[in-house]
């Protein structure tokens, strides 16, 4: 459906000509978070939504990957689809061994589907309830129950600010859980914020992850480097680099600051994680555990 005949406002498409970063980045590197949109004649938005976007297509995002030196990806289903997952699969069944997804279910998926989803390259199940089109966070543990067997993760777009007691919240959940875009709170209250600190508490258990992604999202600032959100990221690095994952977030949907070059983006993990064997471990090794992807061919 598009624009015209509903009130979800269009957004602008991302920067389209990704420069080189100046950060080398080691071969394997995954980028976690992205989406793909369209064409809109064939996989049509849903309704109601919180944006409509502009067509970005995979070979669009696979270019961006080589200028940046990135050569895998997790693409995860945006909320303007609702839980139809056709055009992330189609992306998914066209590079097997380079792309894993997150896709949204209803909680009365059949097995037969999850086989499917599973076969396809799908790792996990994404509980939005920042914008329209999401599954609500009270479908999260039904969900989990039904996917564990499969080894998947729930993935939460959530305001950590508004769960301070996420770690209890989630200390039994049946699966890991992944928490988007370093948890989604702004980032000056997240020095004192009761539920930032929850979150870092669920990281001590070892069934969290999160990913260093969206700053644009919690900064203060209009424009890259975003650099107020420096910190919140070493933070999480610090309290376990072994449960960080990266993403790009390409390409960019909603988002309140200027347009980012996606080789800003990449040059921003210099900053926040420094070392360059914590990288390593953040960009391959992390996420080939996480989504499981086949070893790395030589």
């Amino acid at each position: 459906m598009s624009a015209a005949t509903d009130d979800a406002p269009p957004i602008p498409g991302p920067d389209r000509k990704p420069r080189k970063p100046k950060l080398a980045l080691p071969p394997g590197s995954c980028d976690c978070h992205a989406h793909v949109f369209g064409p809109m004649a064939r996989f049509p938005y849903s309704t109601p939504r919180s944006y409509t976007p502009p067509d970005s297509p995979l070979a669009e995002y696979l270019a961006m990957h080589d200028t940046l030196g990135v050569q895998r990806g997790v693409l995860v289903q945006p909320s303007v689809y609702g839980t139809d997952n056709d055009a992330m699969m189609e992306a998914l069944h066209a590079h097997p061994d380079r792309l894993r997804g997150v896709a949204v279910v209803e909680p009365t998926i059949s097995e037969a589907e999850l086989k499917a989803l599973h076969a396809g390259g799908v790792r996990g199940v994404r509980v939005n309830v920042l914008f329209k089109g999401g599954v609500p966070i009270s479908a999260a543990r039904p969900l989990a129950e039904r996917i564990a067997p499969y080894g998947w993760h729930v993935q939460f777009l959530i305001d950590v600010s508004n769960h301070p007691r996420l770690d209890e919240e989630l200390a039994d959940f049946p699966t890991p859980v992944v928490i988007d875009h370093m948890g989604h709170c702004d980032v000056a209250k997240t020095v004192t914020d009761p539920g930032f600190a929850a979150l870092l508490r669920l990281l001590d258990g070892g069934r969290c992850w999160v990913k260093l992604s969206g700053p644009y999202r919690i900064t203060a600032r209009k424009a890259v480097p975003f650099d107020d959100v420096t910190q919140v990221a070493r933070t999480l690095v610090a309290r376990r680099p072994d449960r960080m994952v990266w993403g790009t977030d390409w390409p960019h949907p909603s988002i309140k600051t200027e347009m980012p070059n996606d080789g800003d983006l990449v040059d921003m993990l210099a900053d926040w994680v420094p070392d360059a064997a914590t990288r390593q471990r953040i960009l391959v090794d992390n996420p080939a555990a996480l989504y499981d992807f086949p070893p790395l061919k030589n």
